[in-house]
């Protein structure tokens, strides 16, 4: 009996499959869904309204669930206690699960697989910047790298920087700008 559980996931949709209990398609559709629209997109909503109303992002910033509800709520557990944090021109935040992958799912879908990555877990607290940078972001010198270890007490969404250039781009073009990498800072987001 394997213990990896990727195999054993497959190995199981497969008999369910076979059995005819579970249809390929439809679970390949719901974790889609998760993955690209329902998770990132509430992420992606919340990052757009506190870019566009400084009230609202001070109370994302002081309480995030609440703040998290006003715009959309993906509900269920890991997302009970999130804490925003945000990046700045001198400050880069970055988020991590060290024990496991504690991630805000209800708000940013389900996590990427680099982000379970054991080497992804213990390199991002170590060097920070050499990780980052092999993930695409370079960082200038003298931006302080901060890293969050996500844990079942907290969970921790990173509000990123809104690029120059968007000032006239509404708040539902804003979001469609934010990625949930960037609400990991493991990426900035980019203007169009």
């Amino acid at each position: 009996m394997t213990h990896d559980p990727a195999l054993r996931t497959e190995a199981l949709e497969q008999l369910l499959t076979e059995r005819g209990l579970v249809v390929p398609e439809v679970v390949d559709g719901f974790v889609a869904k998760y993955e690209r629209e329902v998770g990132p997109m509430i992420g992606a909503r919340v990052v757009a309204r506190a870019w566009t109303d400084p009230a609202y992002r001070a109370r994302l910033l002081a309480d995030a669930v609440p703040a998290i509800q006003e715009v959309a709520w993906g509900g269920g557990a890991n997302g009970e206690h999130i804490v925003v944090v945000e990046n700045t021109a001198d400050t880069h935040h970055v988020v991590v699960c060290t024990l496991c992958s504690c991630y805000p799912w209800p708000v940013l879908g389900l996590p990427p697989s680099w982000y379970k990555d054991p080497a992804y877990r213990s390199r991002v607290v170590r060097e920070p910047r050499t990780v980052l940078a092999e993930m695409g972001l370079d960082l200038v010198e003298g931006v302080r790298i901060v890293v969050h270890d996500s844990s079942a007490e907290v969970r921790w969404l990173v509000l990123p920087q809104r690029p120059p250039g968007t000032e006239d781009l509404s708040e539902e073009e804003l979001a469609s700008l934010v990625t949930r990498d960037a609400m990991v800072g493991v990426a900035v987001v980019s203007a169009p």
